[in-house]
C-alpha cells in the first residue's frame, strides 16, 4: 500500500480509502447490510494496509433525517484492534443543524454509535449554499475548536457540493485541516473541480476525493469507450483506468471507493499500489483525454454548472438536473443517474416544480431554453 501526507494534519493516509455508503446489502432494503460480508471486506482492506475508513450519518439509512446502518456496522467491523490501525472519518448531518446545541447532540450520539472516545477526521458534511450560511450563524468555527479542544475530534474538515467560488469561500472561513471533493476523469470542471483542487492544495489542506468511478458509471463504459482503452497497448480494467487517473495528481491525499464486493475490495488494493503520484505516460494521459471527448460528444445539454441560473424561485436544483440528465445520456442509461436525481428532487425540488418564470434563462450565459430542457428532465425521470 503506497501513503500520502494528509496536508498540514502531518497524517500518512492510504492511497485507498474505505468509503462505506455503498456496502453489501440483504434484499433491497438500504438498512439491511450484509454484517458478516461487510466486515470481511473492511478487515481485509485493513489488513493490507488501508488505513483510512470513512462513513458518515445518513449512510445506509432509510433517508436523510436519521442515523442510517453504516456507523453502527463500522463500530463492529472496527473491534478487535482494528480501531487501532485506521483512521476514522465520519460527518456531521448539516442539513439536520439548527442550532449549537445540534452539533453537539449529533457529533456525541456519532461517537456513542461508533463505539469510540475520538473521531479522527470529522467532516462538516454535503456544504452547499444551502446550508452554509446557516451553519455560521449557529457558530460551526467555535463548534470545531471546541470539539477538537475537549478531544472529540482530532483533525475538521468539510465536504462539499456545489459552485467553485463557494468552495474556496468556506477554505478561506476557517482553519481546516482537510477537505472531501467530487473529482474524477469526466468531474474536472465540476462542483469543486480541478480549480478547487489546486487551491485548497496551495491552502494546506489534505484532499480526499470521492466518486473516483463517478458512482459506477466509469466502470459502465460504452463500447466506443472500451475500444479506445483497448488499442492503448496497456491492459487495465475501466476502474483501474478511472483510480490512475485520480492518483496522478500529486495534490491528492486519499481517494475514496464505496466497494460492495470483496471482489472490488480485492482489485482496488491491487491497483494502489501502483497509484503514484504523475505516474501514468504521456501516451495513457492521451488515451483518457480521447475517452473524455467521446462522453462529452454524448452531452444533451451544454450546462457548464456555472450557477448562473441560480437561486431558482421553485427550489429547483437546475445545474443538478441537467448533470444528472447528461449521465442519463452519455452512460446509457446508467441507473445512478436516476439515484442522483431522486436525491436532488428530495434535497431541493424536482423539476416538475418549474414556475415557467424564466428568470434562469436571462441569467444564461450559454443561452440554454432551461424550461423547455427542465420538462424533458421530468419525463425521463418522473
Amino acid at each position: 500500500m503506497l501513503y500520502r501526507k494528509y496536508g498540514k494534519t502531518g497524517e500518512k493516509v492510504s492511497v485507498l480509502g474505505f468509503g462505506c455508503m455503498r456496502l453489501p446489502i440483504i434484499g433491497k432494503d438500504p438498512t439491511n447490510i450484509d454484517e458478516g460480508q461487510a466486515i470481511g471486506m473492511l478487515r481485509y482492506a485493513i489488513d493490507a494496509g488501508v488505513n483510512y475508513v470513512d462513513t458518515a450519518y445518513p449512510y445506509h439509512g432509510a433517508g436523510f433525517t436519521q442515523g442510517g446502518a453504516s456507523e453502527p456496522l463500522v463500530a463492529k467491523a472496527l473491534k478487535d484492534g482494528y480501531r487501532e490501525k485506521v483512521n476514522l472519518a465520519t460527518k456531521l448531518p448539516s442539513w439536520l443543524v439548527k442550532t449549537r446545541a445540534d452539533m453537539d447532540k449529533y457529533l456525541n450520539e456519532q461517537l456513542a454509535r461508533l463505539e469510540t472516545d475520538v473521531i479522527d477526521f470529522y467532516l462538516v458534511h454535503n456544504l452547499n449554499q444551502g446550508v452554509w450560511p446557516a451553519l455560521k450563524a449557529a457558530g460551526i468555527a467555535e463548534f470545531l475548536d471546541q470539539a477538537i479542544k475537549d478531544g472529540r475530534i482530532r483533525h475538521a474538515g468539510f465536504s462539499f457540493h456545489d459552485q467553485v467560488g463557494l468552495f474556496k469561500e468556506i477554505v478561506d472561513y476557517y482553519d481546516w485541516s482537510f477537505c472531501q471533493i467530487q473529482y474524477n476523469y469526466l468531474d474536472e470542471k465540476f462542483q469543486a473541480g480541478r480549480e478547487g483542487l489546486e487551491y485548497a492544495a496551495r491552502k494546506g489542506l489534505g484532499i480526499a476525493v470521492m466518486e473516483p468511478l463517478k458512482g459506477g458509471n466509469l466502470v459502465r463504459l460504452p463500447a466506443e469507450v472500451k475500444a479506445i482503452f483497448a488499442r492503448a497497448g496497456v491492459e487495465r480494467t475501466p476502474a483501474e483506468w478511472a483510480l490512475r487517473w485520480v492518483w496522478n495528481h500529486p495534490e491528492v491525499s486519499v481517494v475514496l471507493s464505496g466497494m460492495t464486493a470483496m471482489e472490488h475490495v480485492v482489485e482496488n488494493i491491487r491497483v494502489a499500489r501502483e497509484g503514484a503520484a504523475n505516474s501514468l505516460t504521456a501516451e495513457e494521459t492521451a488515451t483518457i483525454d480521447a475517452v473524455k471527448t467521446l462522453f462529452r460528444e454524448r452531452i444533451k445539454i451544454n450546462c457548464t454548472a456555472c450557477a448562473y441560473c441560480m437561486p431558482c424561485p421553485a427550489g429547483i436544483n437546475i445545474p443538478g438536473c441537467f448533470a444528472a440528465y447528461n449521465d442519463h445520456w452519455v452512460f446509457e442509461g446508467s441507473p445512478e443517474a436516476r439515484n442522483v436525481y431522486g436525491i436532488l428532487a428530495k434535497i431541493a425540488a424536482p423539476a416538475s416544480k418549474c414556475l415557467a418564470c424564466g428568470k434562469c434563462e436571462s441569467h444564461c450565459p450559454q443561452a440554454i431554453g432551461i424550461r423547455e430542457e427542465l420538462k424533458k428532465v421530468t419525463a425521463l425521470f418522473e
